[in-house]
């Protein structure tokens, strides 16, 4: 999947638990009718590739969804989702089309200026 808008905010990279697993989450906004602020997680050594990326650029992640299930000391089962991002691109501007070439008159077989309309 892949999701698109404004980078909002990039937190730092934070290390836990003795395995040195390492997150480091960004906030993006998107850019429909009603924009979302969707934080979005990186992981491992996916947490390097937002260093080249600073607030308000305009890009493109692509991400998976993922979820798991923990029962708490009530033995009452709880769901958790996350947004996992794995690349991460600058959206370029929009691209204007180049402009079309002039329609010339329209010649027929001999190379002479028709009247015929099609």
């Amino acid at each position: 999947m892949e999701v698109n808008g404004s980078i909002k905010r990039i937190n730092e990279t934070k290390t836990y638990g003795e395995s040195g697993f390492r997150k480091r989450e960004m906030v993006l906004t998107t850019k429909d009718q009603y924009p979302q602020m969707l934080n979005i997680e990186f992981v491992q050594d996916k947490c390097d590739i937002l260093d080249k990326y600073k607030v308000d650029d305009e890009v493109k992640i692509s991400i998976n969804l993922t979820g798991r299930e923990w029962i708490n000391p009530q033995g009452e089962a709880v769901y958790f989702n996350a947004i996992q991002g794995w690349r991460i691109e600058k959206m370029e501007g929009m691209q204007t089309p180049p402009p079309l070439a002039p329609v010339g008159d329209a010649l027929n077989e001999s190379n002479e200026v028709s009247d015929i309309p099609f």
